[in-house]
């Protein structure tokens, strides 16, 4: 199989994209990053960010695995100049991994327009040094890659999450780090997971994981199951369990990850978005966005998400590869589809063939080619409050 061409970066890694963040670290600058980057809506200039004031160690956390992630050249961070984030340890953060940096506080620039000035510049002289940056071959080895599953119908468990699945085994057996989450939905799964465990201590890992899902979902008192689920021809979280199941493949599963905890070795990992202890800020992921992001600050390069009543977001930062599962969804929103999973369901393909297809549009990305999404301009983000503690000893692989 032939080789990626990929950016490289001070750790080792490789990235497929060469972004440049704008990285708000306020609410209250959130403006001047989207001025900042309004200029340069055609080319790969993003805005994320923490809206938050008080402090937050996921929010750390998060912000600084997303701004060191593989896929990202540079950031230019943009503080109001009284909030808490750890604004000078993110910079530092930054600058260690070897990427261009630069912080702009709105207070002792001198307000709005000095800030999107100085901001602009900036980022316009870093898109010129990244165009001039040489790229490298990187091998499917080198790849991670998350799934996730939303909008999802009677049909997303039968074609387009089973091919997922087949595309994960496929790259696990070249090499590649797969993650697969969304424990609230895999409820009713757990004891087979188990089964699947690369170790003895992490077989009652991953069952306490799911079982922590379910006890968090019934104390807030709502589940991980939506009317647009009921309406699509799901019953009940367990019928929507093992279709979310169904795209982890059936490779070993070598441990599970907490968010930006990225995975040092190839295989398949389960991430675990739930936080410990009692409900604290809600929802564990208010909506797919979040979970879409979680994956990204774990290392994810791409994105494979599978819908079957349609889901048109990408996101920041990684392309999100939309796998379609009802072929009537499909007829309805090719334009922003990649994958028409749904003619497995009309005999005209198997799930190796379109897991095939799924895995060949995934290697793609890394020479080039644009998701549905990126071509659209989705670029989502969502990062909430929430705690994250470290993953147990016994959910490492070793």
């Amino acid at each position: 199989m032939s080789d990626m061409m990929a950016w490289p970066r001070k750790d080792g890694r490789k990235g497929i994209r060469n972004v440049v963040l704008v990285a708000y670290l306020v609410e209250c600058a959130h403006h001047v990053c989207k001025q900042i980057a309004r200029p340069f809506a055609e080319t790969d200039v993003q805005v994320i960010g923490f809206s938050g004031c008080f402090p937050s160690d996921y929010g750390q956390q998060m912000m600084e695995a997303l701004c060191t992630h593989p896929n990202v050249g540079a950031v230019q961070l943009v503080s109001l100049g009284c909030e808490n984030f750890k604004k000078q340890q993110l910079a530092d953060a930054i600058r260690a991994s070897g990427r261009a940096v630069n912080l702009v506080t709105i207070q002792d620039t001198g307000g709005t327009a000095a800030a999107v000035e100085q901001g602009r510049a900036w980022v316009h002289d870093q898109l010129a040094d990244l165009a001039a940056m040489p790229k490298v071959p990187m091998s499917v080895s080198e790849l991670v890659i998350g799934t996730i599953c939303g909008g999802s119908d009677a049909t997303s468990g039968i074609t387009g999450n089973p091919a997922a699945g087949v595309a994960f085994d496929m790259l696990i057996a070249d090499g590649a780090t797969c993650i697969f989450e969304e424990t609230g939905e895999l409820i009713g799964c757990e004891h087979i997971m188990a089964e699947r465990a690369a170790s003895a201590a992490l077989r009652p890992e991953i069952i306490k994981t799911v079982n922590k899902a379910a006890t968090y979902y019934a104390k807030m008192g709502y589940g991980s199951f939506s009317n647009g689920n009921a309406t699509g021809g799901l019953s009940t979280i367990e019928e929507k369990s093992l279709g979310a199941y169904a795209k982890s493949g059936q490779s070993q599963i070598k441990g599970i990850l907490r968010p930006a905890q990225v995975p040092q070795t190839g295989g398949l990992y389960l991430l675990d978005v739930v936080p410990d202890g009692p409900p604290k800020y809600g929802y564990p992921n208010i909506n797919d966005n979040a979970e879409i992001i979680e994956l990204i600050s774990c290392g994810a390069h791409a994105v494979i998400f599978v819908t079957g009543r349609g889901s048109v977001v990408g996101s920041a930062i990684s392309p999100v590869l939309k796998v379609c599962a009802n072929p009537e969804t499909y007829a309805r929103m090719a334009a922003d589809m990649d994958v028409n999973a749904g003619r497995i369901m009309q005999g005209a393909d198997t799930l190796t063939g379109v897991g095939t297809e799924i895995r060949d549009k995934l290697l793609a990305l890394g020479n080039g080619a644009q998701t549905a999404s990126e071509a659209l301009g989705h670029v989502e983000f969502v990062l909430t409050y929430k705690t994250a503690s470290p993953a147990q000893p016994g959910c490492h692989p070793g």
